[in-house]
């Protein structure tokens, strides 16, 4: 059974008869569940092999599906960077994979999803010739009964989630626009599902990226053109392209290359001199992704035509941010703009995002950038956009950022460090523990590096997970997450106390408790009273005011080693690292709710 395809507009169907969701950009997928699940790809290729966590979690779970076997779902294999955007090049990453222990590891760090839409066969009675608003509901029911989300969320781990549908398309394609989706999709409530057809009651609406290029390359035998852009001088081919001119437009280009060029064989090439925009619907590292021209460009000069250019094509601000002085130096040390550091909260959002949600934040801005004058701000203005929240803490009304346009807004600002309470606005007590490790100076890093490992050698006999990060300046902070709202700053005092005082016991010459910079004699400073009710910590993945732009950065445990340096975490450098290493703090809140650290305090109360 192959799957039912959708036909491309370019213009959303408006009316009751219409749902919308979100589109999304991985492998089209038949989850065919007997005794056995099954991923049928739309070729028929049994995809099981390269996506462990999902037959995994489905055998898991057996036992509360088995009553409603046989079931076939339609779905999307996704790797979700947010709720409304996969990262196609990683799940192809994956489907390129032949070994096993790769495949397992890949898995691991970069653990994919199986997005449902549809339900075709439910208790072995196929439902394909009922209506799809039908469908919806059953799948929606069996969702429920098996506690499985019924909405997609790219922060929760479970590897089975039931897409979203609304009635109104204005703010679900307003959200896919901020946060950079491929499309939506639009489908008749009353259609069915009709294997291996393109269907006109299924329609999907690409968000488009506009990419300008220089034009380089005519190849007369296949017709195709091709695009670059300057990355260090250097011309980079980005796009090969025939597609969406009008015959007028393609004669007119293919007559400039035999005037102004010059030809081998078959492929005629051209000094820079003509740029043109490119739509497309993702850049894959190499190329663009479904290209087609979109038209000429006279008046852009081809120097122009750069990386960071098309960066800012491919992600681009959302329309209800204003920004300014995008190309102010912030760092000018690392030649990161005002433009760059927005580009950077962009990426790292789907990371940052989550130590931000309903937390009041205490800014550090640098409104000239970095060496410069900086201050503290935690009362919000009085006028705020319609996208950011507000709330009260401790009798002051601070901002709360809990969407990339408030994140966005902020980096305008130049609020280049964002500190965050351990708690959040719903919460009393502390959502974790933090230690944070001081040693004297940068070039005693390896005092911070040593009292992590100690640390978390006590934290390990404790029965505790814990998680560790830069601090973006000369020290590392080591993290406990907790079960929201169970333990009291005054019982999570007490833990932090004592494993305080006793690595300082059993190796004063390393640690110290010493508040006083004068009287810790070159040690490392271990501070819990910082960890108290009204204090802050700088936020993971959150940017620091050095001339370096070092970043906060989570870290695996096995990188806490002696080749371990904070200068390694620039912001280029994270923004390169989050494409090859998984994010160590991705299970951050789920671990906190199944820590014991009710017995790790009564462990300290015995004799």
């Amino acid at each position: 059974m192959k799957p039912m395809l959708l036909t491309e507009v370019l213009e959303t169907p408006i009316g009751e008869e219409w749902m919308y969701e979100t589109k999304y950009d991985g492998f089209r997928c038949l989850l065919v569940w007997d005794e056995q699940p099954m991923l049928i790809s739309r070729n028929g290729n049994n995809l099981n092999h390269m996506f462990p966590e999902i037959l995994d979690f489905c055998q898991s779970i057996f036992t509360k599906v088995k009553k409603y076997l046989p079931l076939t779902f339609d779905g999307e294999l996704v790797y979700l960077m947010n709720n409304f955007t996969s990262d196609f090049a990683l799940v192809q990453q994956r489907g390129r994979m032949q070994n096993k222990e790769v495949i397992a590891a890949h898995a691991k760090d970069f653990p994919c999803h199986y997005i449902v839409f549809d339900v075709l066969r439910y208790k072995g009675e196929s439902l394909t010739n009922k209506y799809l608003k039908t469908r919806k509901q059953q799948l929606s029911k069996l969702f429920t009964s098996l506690k499985l989300p019924v909405t997609v969320n790219y922060e929760d781990q479970c590897p089975l989630q039931a897409i979203c549908i609304v009635e109104h398309s204005e703010a679900l394609w307003q959200a896919i626009q901020v946060y950079n989706g491929e499309g939506m999709i639009a489908k008749r409530k009353t259609s069915k599902w009709m294997a291996d057809t393109r269907s006109i009651h299924w329609l999907k609406i690409k968000n488009w990226r506009y990419i300008t290029v220089i034009v380089t390359k005519y190849n007369h035998g296949n017709g195709y053109f091709h695009g670059s852009i300057f990355q260090q001088e250097k011309l980079v081919e980005v796009v090969t392209f025939k597609h969406g001119m009008s015959e007028e437009e393609r004669k007119t280009l293919i007559a400039f290359f035999q005037e102004n060029g010059r030809q081998n064989n078959e492929i005629w090439e051209l000094k820079p001199s003509i740029c043109l925009d490119i739509a497309c619907i993702d850049f894959d590292g190499s190329k663009c992704r479904e290209p087609r021209f979109h038209a000429f460009r006279l008046e852009m000069l081809p120097e122009d035509c750069h990386w960071q250019h098309m960066q800012r094509q491919l992600f681009p601000i959302p329309d209800t941010v204003q920004i300014t002085h995008p190309d102010k130096p912030v760092w000018p040390e690392i030649g990161i703009t005002k433009d760059g550091y927005l580009h950077y909260l962009q990426m790292i959002s789907p990371y940052l995002l989550p130590f931000l949600r309903d937390r009041p934040l205490t800014l550090i801005r640098f409104p000239h950038g970095v060496p410069g004058e900086s201050f503290y701000q935690k009362s919000s203005p009085e006028k705020v956009p319609k996208f950011a929240s507000t709330g009260w803490m401790d009798d002051i009304n601070y901002l709360v950022c809990n969407n990339l346009e408030t994140l966005l807004w902020l980096g305008n600002q130049l609020a280049l460090e964002l500190h965050i309470p351990f708690q959040t606005l719903q919460t009393e007590h502390p959502t974790e523990i933090v230690f944070d490790l001081d040693p004297p100076s940068v070039d005693q890093f390896s005092l911070a590096i040593s009292g992590a490992v100690d640390l978390k050698g006590i934290l390990d006999y404790f029965k505790l997970q814990s998680f560790v990060k830069t601090s973006g300046g000369k020290g590392l902070q080591l993290y406990i997450p907790l079960p929201e709202n169970a333990f009291t700053y005054e019982e999570v005092r007490v833990f932090t106390e004592f494993i305080c005082r006793f690595l300082c016991e059993q190796k004063p010459e390393l640690y110290t408790i010493e508040r006083l910079k004068k009287n810790r004699h070159q040690k490392l400073y271990l501070d819990y009273v910082q960890h108290a009710e009204g204090k802050t910590i700088i936020a993971p993945y959150s940017t620091r005011g050095n001339e370096k732009g070092l970043v906060a950065t989570p870290l695996h445990w096995e990188e806490v080693n002696e080749q371990l340096s904070p200068d390694l975490f620039t912001i280029p450098a994270v923004l390169e690292r989050m494409k090859k290493v998984s994010n160590p703090f991705k299970n951050f809140r789920e671990v906190g709710e199944s820590q014991d650290f009710q017995s790790a305090l009564e462990r300290l109360k015995k004799p």
